[in-house]
């Protein structure tokens, strides 16, 4: 079986790291960055190829937008430094698919999750895209998660990441299953302290670089303002109502709000206030009280399974947004591919647009989109 894998490298430490305990364990590693703009660069820039000579599949560069020329040119010296091929792949068309996705969700009320839908279309769709182009068997990332096998079953299960506190399996759900195999997370065994220490050991330049907390292509998190931008011609702003319906002020966008959000209201109350609806067809943000926003069940479609003979009806533990603590819950299965989560406590901020993730301990079952 071929030892090539094709490693998305971001330029952080966790991708760079991942590259580092792959050619250690004898992979024949290729690095893809993924851009999303479209201007050209040079062959030096493109592909720094240290081992063998591979194919340069459409190599382009940007100076704006998603991922940041510092984050390139980080990727790049981490392959220089390990003598690694590496890429630079213009993903323009995709990223653009993101950012439609991410205005057309806030624009009908949701709240989006871009990080998955980027997983699901882009990180993990076209990374095996182009590494079957290049013979290459085993696609990777940077992602703390693990991939194991599963007792009776003949496809592997995905797996929490050894460090709780960098989990990123919610945001993994999505993934096809049958793609599992294929599937390498390499510092998913490890702490963050640990890969860190590793990048120092290595000499990698990254190892002290500061994780990313932003969304790619809304790199100052003015998710309203992209969205103006993005969709100028839309109107959004509407009135602030009560529960009984009672006007209490106005907004000035609704794309500015999400289920649960408690801060920049812009109406003081006497006792706190909660975002529990947004309606985008008369253009009103309904806010409430922390009873109002509780919810006992929700459902979900677009269901994706990650486990074998998943039953009618079960008890897991299920996440509803990627920072929330697990909690205990029945999962329902019904007709068209949805399912009725039912809470055993109820929970706060069950968001249209999120991610619902069961798990059965530390494996991932699966999971859907909260209608």
């Amino acid at each position: 079986m071929s030892k090539r894998v094709v490693l998305a490298m971001s330029g952080g430490v966790d991708s760079s790291v991942s590259a580092y305990i792959l050619k250690n364990a004898g992979y024949e590693v290729i690095g893809l960055f993924m851009r999303s703009g479209t201007a050209e660069m040079n062959d030096a820039d493109a592909c720094a190829t240290g081992g063998s000579a591979l194919p340069v599949i459409a190599a382009q560069s940007h100076k704006q937008g998603c991922c940041s020329a510092t984050d390139a040119a980080d990727a790049r010296r981490v392959a220089d430094s390990l003598d690694i091929p590496f890429h630079a792949l213009n993903f323009k068309d995709a990223f653009g698919r993101i950012k439609d996705y991410f205005a057309d969700e806030y624009l009908a009320g949701r709240t989006p999750n871009p990080c998955v839908m980027c997983n699901n279309w882009l990180k993990f769709g076209k990374l095996w895209d182009f590494a079957r182009k290049v013979g290459a068997d085993k696609i990777a990332s940077g992602h703390y998660a693990r991939i194991m096998s599963a007792r009776g079953e003949t496809r592997p299960a995905l797996v929490r990441g050894v460090d709780a506190d960098k989990d990123q399996s919610y945001v993994l759900f999505g993934l096809d299953r049958d793609l599992l195999e294929h599937v390498l997370f390499p510092v998913g065994e490890y702490d963050k302290e640990e890969i860190r220490d590793m990048a120092r050991k290595a000499g990698l330049r990254v190892a002290d670089k500061p994780d990313s907390q932003e969304i790619c292509f809304v790199p100052d998190q003015d998710y309203a303002g992209f969205i103006r931008r993005y969709r100028p011609n839309v109107h959004t702003d509407g009135e602030l109502v009560d529960t009984a319906g009672n006007v209490v002020g106005r907004h000035p966008g609704y794309e500015h709000f999400t289920i649960g959000q408690r801060r920049g209201l812009g109406v003081a109350f006497g006792a706190p206030r909660y975002v529990v609806a947004v309606r985008p067809q008369t253009r009103q943000v309904v806010i409430g009280t922390r009873d109002e926003l509780a919810r006992t069940e929700l459902s979900a479609d677009r269901l994706n399974w990650l486990a074998d003979d998943i039953p009618h009806k079960f008890e897991c533990a299920v996440k509803i947004r990627y920072l929330h603590a697990a909690t205990k819950a029945e999962v329902e299965l019904l007709d068209g591919g949805t399912c009725r989560v039912r809470f055993a406590d109820a929970q706060f901020g069950v968001a249209a647009g999120q991610a619902v993730v069961f798990y059965d301990g530390e494996r991932v079952l699966g999971g859907g989109w909260i209608c």
